[in-house]
């Protein structure tokens, strides 16, 4: 073994072999990164559920002590949060599929009956009942229709949708298995973080990372808690309006809703199905109370829940959300924000008047 000082750090010696470790260790992160490249997805996805949960587990960890019971009891009530809706919404999915199939049997040999509400439209009446009777009322055509859909082609969707939730799943469990480990070592993690953080930035990367964290938190109330809110809401209204199915339809009003103006398409499908079913007045009721819940919740509870705990202005926000879900998929919700609400920060902090104003 070679017993070497090493140089001083202030020599052309020293910075030689700061620079070649700095280069050896990117070289080793980005192998590893290439390595887990496609795993990174469910470590996001775990580390976006420590964080998010991390403020309540550190209360339990105070009332009750550490250990493996806590994390592992935590990691299994995030699953079923996500298990329950799922499984749920799977087993009303099968039973409308069999009610779709005896419907589609149904109209092949009966056609589609004209709804009364078609004769009473203020505009566009002879159009819409004249279509109506050509093309649904008539069983002929409407088989034409229904055999233009290819067999072939629909056992092959049928394929590569479960060959996605094969995948999801997989995604899934790594996610709360990293999770739970991220729980057991949070404590050690956090410590390490913050060195590692501010022997590497400064005092700057202890802000950047605590406003990453707190745009976290913000979006998961601002996008998750207000979903599950307008689909809460919508869920009563379909229940009331007559919509069929309106715990499936809250469920996936819910969903959507986590995305700003995403449920409008979802809450409009649920009104034409009212509709339809001859509850004019209702569906119009529906429509209304969904177009007002998704202005008040994206322009007025999103922006304070997600902005606020950032101090970053409505638009950013909007951005951060829109581009991190077509850049990221689903995960870029979260990804989006804290990336916007870091920039946001380091704006704030180059075009400051103070070396240390708006430091978090």
């Amino acid at each position: 073994m070679i017993d070497e000082p090493d140089p001083a750090p202030n020599t052309p010696a020293g910075r030689g072999q700061r620079l070649a470790r700095g280069l050896l260790a990117t070289f080793f992160v980005g192998i590893a990164l290439f390595t887990l490249r496609n795993f990174l997805p469910a470590l996001l996805w775990g580390c976006v559920f420590a964080i998010a949960s991390w403020p309540l587990y550190r209360r339990a960890e105070q009332r009750f002590g550490k250990g493996d019971l806590l994390p592992l009891l935590f990691t299994l009530g995030i699953a079923l949060i996500f298990l329950v809706p799922l499984t749920v919404v799977g087993f009303k999915a099968a039973e409308e599929a069999q009610s779709v199939l005896h419907w589609i049997d149904d109209v092949r040999h009966n056609g589609i009956p004209m709804p009364d509400w078609l004769n009473r439209l203020p505009f566009g009446r002879n159009q819409a009942v004249n279509w109506w009777q050509t093309n649904l009322v008539n069983p002929q055509r409407l088989s034409k229709m229904l055999h233009s859909f290819d067999a072939g082609h629909g056992m092959a969707v049928t394929r590569q949708v479960g060959s996605q939730v094969a995948r999801r799943a997989t995604l899934f469990l790594f996610s709360i298995v990293t999770l739970f480990f991220l729980l057991k070592e949070g404590n050690d993690i956090n410590h390490r973080l913050l060195v590692a953080s501010h022997r590497t930035f400064g005092e700057r990367g202890e802000s950047l990372a605590r406003q990453i964290i707190s745009s976290v938190h913000g979006t998961v109330a601002g996008l998750v808690l207000v979903g599950l809110g307008e689909g809460a809401l919508m869920g009563v209204a379909y229940a009331v309006g007559g919509a069929p199915q309106p715990l499936l339809f809250a469920m996936l009003t819910a969903v959507a809703a986590m995305v700003p103006f995403l449920a409008l398409p979802t809450i409009f499908f649920a009104a034409l199905l009212i509709m339809m079913k001859g509850s004019m007045i209702a569906a119009i009721i529906v429509m209304a109370l969904g177009s007002v819940v998704i202005f008040v919740a994206d322009h007025f509870v999103r922006p304070f829940l997600i902005g606020g705990s950032t101090q970053m202005p409505f638009l950013w926000v909007l951005l951060g959300i829109l581009g991190g879900a077509e850049t990221w998929g689903l995960l870029g919700l979260f990804l989006g924000p804290a990336i916007m609400a870091a920039v946001h920060l380091l704006w704030r902090i180059w075009s400051s008047d103070s070396p240390r104003e708006h430091l978090p």
